[in-house]
């Protein structure tokens, strides 16, 4: 089974710098607008890195996140937070056994694209 990411963010200019990164370090990458695209991502069968924005409209990371362990739909997938955010906020809290790790934006690139790499290591 090949593993991708998945890149869960509203934000047209953050979808596209990381597609570019990763596509251009021959990482395998899909992004959507909404933790409702994100949803319907995993109903497609998706498997892999998914990272999440935590501030979007309708549905924010953390509730996405609560409604992935609520439909069992966290198997075979890794979600890490990539966000502009300091601090992760309290709705953290109850997800957090879920969470492998918080990428705050901006970030270092090559360390990034390691830490992606990485974590899609774990799946394999």
């Amino acid at each position: 089974m090949r593993y991708g990411v998945l890149l869960v963010d509203d934000d047209p200019s953050v979808r596209h710098t990381v597609s570019r990164i990763l596509k251009s370090a021959h990482v395998n990458i899909k992004s959507v607008t909404s933790g409702r695209e994100c949803l319907k991502e995993l109903e497609r069968g998706f498997k892999g890195l998914i990272l999440m924005d935590i501030v979007m409209p309708e549905m924010d990371g953390w509730d996405t996140i609560k409604e992935i362990v609520d439909r069992g739909r966290y198997k075979d997938i890794i979600i890490c937070m990539l966000t502009g955010k300091e601090e992760p906020d309290i709705k953290m809290d109850r997800l957090k056994e879920y969470v492998l790790d918080y990428i705050r934006k901006p970030f270092d690139t090559i360390k990034f694209v390691e830490l992606v790499k990485e974590y899609l290591s774990y799946l394999k």
